[in-house]
């Protein structure tokens, strides 16, 4: 461990081997994602986009001032009051190294895959761990860093959890239409409209989270934060450089993780508290790093 009070991991986490025998990383995609970052930080500070890094990503800044070593992605969230302007952004100062894909420019974007949207690298393509809905936008399955929107949220749990319900017992419906390949525009429309009306009639709460419309956590343990410890974000330490992040980070990682989510020292250095055997990466399933197709 070098002084600077995070951990240093030095194992290498393979996430695939090619047929001529070389093997893509987890590093390796990880300065991919990288590249994509630097560059939403780029147009979000110029053009006065609030976002931040939430989730494992928020975990590495802390833990390893950086990606969490076998963490194969980077979740960043934006503030529903900045979406619109933060598309606009995207569209006049994005560089033409990337894109972008989210319901706004394609009504195949599925609105309940759990991003609001994908920003993903030309000239590379990725293919994610998921079973149920696939990417059906056509412009691409470049490597990419997802973004959520940050919802407002009732004060009151339980209207909370009454209106997220509703979602999920919409799911298994919006998944089968999907997978069959019939449209479902109108019904993505009404969930984008389900979500954004919810969170303008709680704009004055104290609690903020993703949108309702996100169905995959698991029941009464959503992330749900107060709007005091996530907001304003701060920046922190990430690859070399500054990423924001939460402003209590601490207190949010360990209401998200549980408190033994953070490094510990053990008299000579930070160690990991993550069991070994769950080290791992989960979300790729395939990978090209040299272009836009599956090889």
């Amino acid at each position: 461990m070098d002084n600077n009070g995070c951990i240093e991991e030095k194992e290498t986490y393979i996430l695939q081997e090619n047929k001529d025998g070389s093997v893509i990383t987890v590093r390796d995609l990880q300065l991919q994602v990288l590249e994509i970052m630097d560059e939403i930080h780029r147009v979000c500070v110029k053009n006065n986009i609030r976002y931040g890094m939430i989730g494992g990503s928020a975990l590495g800044a802390v833990n390893y001032h950086g990606f969490i070593p076998w963490d194969d992605d980077i979740d960043i969230c934006v503030v529903r009051e900045d979406w619109e302007k933060f598309i606009d952004a995207l569209n006049r100062d994005l560089s033409d190294k990337y894109y972008y894909q989210c319901f706004e420019n394609d009504k195949k974007f599925n609105v309940l895959n759990g991003p609001t949207m994908k920003i993903r690298k030309k000239g590379t393509y990725i293919e994610e761990v998921n079973f149920l809905l696939k990417n059906r936008c056509k412009t691409g399955n470049g490597i990419f860093v997802d973004v959520i929107i940050y919802d407002n949220i009732s004060d009151s749990k339980l209207n909370f959890q009454i209106h997220q319900t509703v979602v999920k017992i919409l799911m298994p419906l919006y998944v089968l239409v999907d997978n069959l390949h019939l449209p479902h525009k109108l019904f993505s429309k009404f969930l984008r409209w389900f979500a954004d009306s919810y969170s303008r009639h709680h704009k004055n709460s104290k609690w903020v989270s993703q949108p309702i419309t996100v169905p995959w956590e698991k029941f009464l343990h959503e992330p749900v934060f107060l709007k005091e410890d996530v907001f304003p974000f701060k920046l922190y330490e990430f690859e070399g450089r500054k990423f924001y992040s939460y402003n209590n980070i601490e207190k949010i990682l360990k209401q998200w993780y549980g408190p033994n989510c953070l490094k510990k020292w053990n008299g000579k250095c930070y160690e990991e508290t993550l069991p070994k055997e769950k080290r791992h990466p989960k979300h790729t399933a395939y990978i090209n790093l040299n272009g836009d197709t599956k090889e």
